[in-house]
């Protein structure tokens, strides 16, 4: 996409965002159908992935999106990659990226390069369990409530100042698997409802920090019943 477009997609109410995705795509197929049903003011630019076989691009696809891919193999180092990866993101012109299922670590170098417009949806209510295996993880801890957490992206890992947090209770016959699925679908309307508020210039990005209508949290929005985001 170009400049001139991004900045017609700005002119007439939409966010010109990328996703970034490295598996099934859900979370973009959420994002897709939301557009589609005019719940979300966005326009999706571009998909992008490290896995050019994965379904998330055939998702794009079917749904008329630019897709590009790149390995990983293909590059000396994950500095090399990232930086040919993110060049191309760039010609979008996007003003939010959005990694959604996207399984590699960034080089620190292109996070600041974006910072303020990365955001990361991660399925733990941060800061518990960064990283993978995070559903085990809260069953082994013996939790009572486990989530997920949308995330302003920096250079560490799942360590960015949470924005809004999806919270179910575990239930004693939970395991790994159902504990997944039933998150799941509270995942897609947390990250649907945040980047909605974004769209809408309600949350206010910057490197470090966020803020809502204005004003600064102690602590991440909340999903409610509604599929609505609340300080509450």
């Amino acid at each position: 996409m170009s400049v001139s477009a991004s900045a017609e997609n700005s002119r007439s109410g939409l966010l010109p965002i990328v996703v970034l995705a490295s598996g099934r795509g859900s979370n973009l197929q959420a994002l897709i159908d939301a557009r589609d049903a005019g719940a979300l003011p966005v326009e999706i630019c571009g998909v992008l992935s490290d896995k050019p076989k994965c379904q998330a691009l055939q998702r794009a696809r079917d749904a008329g999106i630019p897709t590009f891919a790149l390995s990983a193999r293909d590059y000396a180092d994950r500095a090399s990659f990232d930086q040919a990866l993110f060049a191309r993101i760039a010609e979008f012109s996007p003003r939010l990226i959005v990694l959604a299922g996207f399984m590699r670590i960034l080089d620190p170098t292109v996070v600041a390069a974006f910072a303020g417009r990365m955001i990361n949806i991660h399925p733990s209510l941060l800061p518990k369990y960064p990283g993978l295996h995070t559903h085990q993880r809260a069953l082994d801890a013996g939790d009572e409530k486990h989530g997920s957490s949308v995330h302003i992206v920096t250079p560490t890992l799942d360590a960015g100042p949470v924005i809004a947090q999806a919270q179910i209770t575990i239930q004693a016959d939970d395991n790994a698997e159902t504990l997944a699925a039933r998150l799941l679908p509270l995942e897609h309307r947390l990250l649907c409802a945040c980047i909605a508020l974004i769209a809408r210039d309600r949350i206010q990005l910057a490197a470090d920090d966020w803020c809502y209508d204005g004003q600064h949290l102690q602590r991440p929005l909340q999903l409610g019943a509604d599929g609505e985001l609340s300080s509450r």
